[in-house]
C-alpha cells in the first residue's frame, strides 16, 4: 500500500477503455471498508457510465452556464469556473464517474446547531477516507483517477439530477490512464509537521 501511496497520481487524460465491472466493484468494496466515525458509514456510491453519463455531463454543464450568465451558486470562485469546464472535459472522457453522497448529510443552505456541525465534519472524514480508499485501491489496479470538487459549481444541477436522498460531497473519475504525470510539489517537513514529545526518551 505505501507503493500505492507514492505511486498515485491526479489523472487528467484517460483511455477509451472501459473498466470492467469487477474492478470497479472492487474498488467501491475498498472505499466501504474504510473507517468511519461511530461506524455510520455515512456513504453512498453512485456509478456512472454510459447514457446516464451524457445526462450526468449536460447538468454539469447546465450548471456551469448558469454560474456564467445568471445567479451564481458560488459568485466569489468565478476566477475558477475555467478549471471547472476542464474538469467537465475530464469527466466526458473517463468511461466511469462515481458520485459521492453523505446520507446522513444536511442541504448546504441548513443552519446547524454546534453539535450537528460536529457530526456533519466527522461524516465528512469518514467520506473522504473511503475516497481516498478508492484512489489507492484504484492505483494498485493500474486504474487512474481524479478526485473531483468542481461539481459545486453545478450543485443545484446535478442534485436535481442525481435526485438521490443525502448530501452530494464529491465525485471520482476512473479509468485506464493516458498519461504518467510526475510527482507534484509538497509542502515541506518541517513547515508540516510540528513535534510535542516533552520527556519522550530514546529518540
Amino acid at each position: 500500500m505505501i507503493h500505492a501511496i507514492d505511486d498515485r497520481r491526479s489523472i487528467r487524460k484517460f483511455l477509451d477503455t472501459s473498466v470492467p465491472r469487477d474492478v470497479i466493484e472492487e474498488i467501491l468494496q475498498s472505499g466501504m471498508k474504510a473507517p468511519s466515525s461511530k461506524n455510520r458509514q455515512p456513504w453512498k456510491f453512485i456509478v456512472v457510465q454510459g447514457e446516464e453519463k451524457e445526462r450526468m455531463l449536460r447538468a454539469f454543464r447546465q450548471g456551469l452556464e448558469r454560474e456564467e450568465k445568471r445567479e451564481a451558486f458560488l459568485p466569489q470562485s468565478r476566477p475558477y469556473i475555467g478549471g471547472a469546464k476542464y474538469t467537465l472535459e475530464i469527466m466526458a472522457q473517463a468511461p466511469v464517474s462515481v458520485f459521492v453522497v453523505n446520507m446522513l448529510g444536511k442541504d448546504l443552505m441548513t443552519e446547524l446547531t454546534t453539535e450537528e456541525r460536529v457530526s456533519e465534519i466527522c461524516n465528512i472524514q469518514s467520506i473522504g477516507a473511503s475516497i481516498q480508499n478508492m484512489l489507492l485501491a484504484a492505483t494498485e489496479k493500474g486504474i487512474g483517477s481524479l478526485w473531483i470538487c468542481d461539481i459545486y459549481f453545478a450543485y443545484p444541477e446535478l442534485c436535481e439530477w442525481l435526485h438521490s436522498d443525502g448530501q452530494l460531497v464529491a465525485a471520482v473519475a476512473f479509468g485506464y490512464p493516458n498519461e504518467q504525470p510526475g510527482k507534484r510539489p509538497r509542502k515541506a517537513w518541517e513547515e508540516t509537521v510540528e513535534w510535542r514529545c516533552t520527556g519522550v526518551k530514546d529518540w
